[in-house]
């Protein structure tokens, strides 16, 4: 009699057979995925007193995921997108069980029909032009970090890369011959495309190149140590040169900036320049046209001309007041 698969087994075929042999996921899809299910197990072994090598299928039910994204809001303060990820996370895994498991067909929907929780969309933060000078101005040239800090963060705001694109990027992925100057990246969903460079940036990135002396295949911003910069350090040295920037620019100290700050800078420069909403997104590598739309929303000069297109109406000032108590009440509310 065949033995029925373990919770461990299930999970070490997700993995292996399903997201790297037949989905070939990225390696950020498959990062994220292994840190939502580092959490959730994490939780059960604090919840259920048990190691995470001996817990079932059915211990994983509908009420415990709720109780586990219950968890990740309330104690470890993460937001509606960051919940809906790890439930996307914990959705998919269940999806490929329903095949391997249909015994287990009433728990598994239970949790696949989990909802999503809505988030808040809030005003997207972006540098202007005097806040991105002030930043590329901050690394000390003098040094071999300050440089290519100074390299690094000029691409960024001139191509609007994915700080996972940036260190993602190769000696080899540069084109900067006497023609057309570009970057070849490889985006979400596994997506080659190439992003044409100014002439200052080509030249910078020229020096950084002849001074990075690397092989093709080498990473173009390496750490000191020599390896690839992970996000994190490209966090760390963002903040260290945004907090140098912030004392010749005073207005960067009420923002919160991070890398994908960077990337919409990029594209407000394109948007506040004329350019199709169609174009940024191709520049970008969106999946769809709609998500740049986030772009149009953030910029008050691009409503203020719509504003100005329009006429005042003639409406006398006043206020509705309703003449019925029910109606009162409604209105307040």
């Amino acid at each position: 009699m065949k033995c029925a698969p373990t919770l461990a087994g299930l999970l070490q075929r997700f993995f292996t057979d399903r997201l790297v042999r037949q989905r070939r996921a990225s390696p950020h899809t498959i990062a994220s995925y292994r840190d939502s299910f580092r959490l959730l197990l994490k939780f059960a072994g604090q919840r259920l007193g048990k190691r995470p090598s001996v817990l079932t299928l059915e211990e994983l039910d509908a009420p415990f995921i709720g109780a586990f994204l219950h968890h990740l809001e309330q104690d470890r303060g993460n937001g509606a997108r960051t919940r809906n990820a790890r439930l996307a996370a914990i959705r998919s895994f269940f999806s490929y069980i329903a095949f391997e498991e249909p015994q287990h067909s009433a728990l598994i929907q239970r949790v696949l029909v989990m909802p999503s929780k809505r988030a808040e969309r809030k005003p997207i933060d972006f540098l202007s032009r005097s806040e991105v000078e002030a930043l590329l101005l901050a690394p000390d040239l003098d040094t071999w970090a300050g440089r290519r800090d100074r390299a690094l963060l000029l691409l960024a705001v001139q191509t609007g890369l994915r700080v996972s694109e940036l260190v993602g990027l190769d000696c080899e992925d540069l084109a900067l011959g006497d023609g057309a100057s570009y970057v070849r990246c490889h985006g979400k969903g596994r997506k080659e495309r190439l992003t044409p460079l100014r002439q200052k940036t080509s030249t910078i990135l020229q020096h950084w190149l002849r001074e990075r002396h690397g092989q093709p295949c080498e990473p173009l911003f390496p750490s000191a140590r020599g390896s690839r910069l992970s996000r994190d350090g490209v966090e760390h040295l963002l903040a260290k040169h945004v907090a140098i920037a912030s004392k010749q620019c005073p207005t960067l100290r009420a923002k919160r900036i991070s890398p994908h700050v960077l990337r919409h800078t990029a594209a407000m420069d394109l948007l506040q320049h004329g350019v199709d909403r169609s174009v940024i997104a191709l520049w970008l590598g969106h999946e769809s046209i709609e998500t740049t739309e986030i772009y149009l929303h953030a910029d008050m000069n691009l409503k203020e001309k719509a504003l100005a297109k329009t006429s005042s109406l003639d409406v006398p000032p006043g206020r509705y007041r309703p003449d019925d108590l029910l109606l009162d009440f409604l209105e307040s509310l």
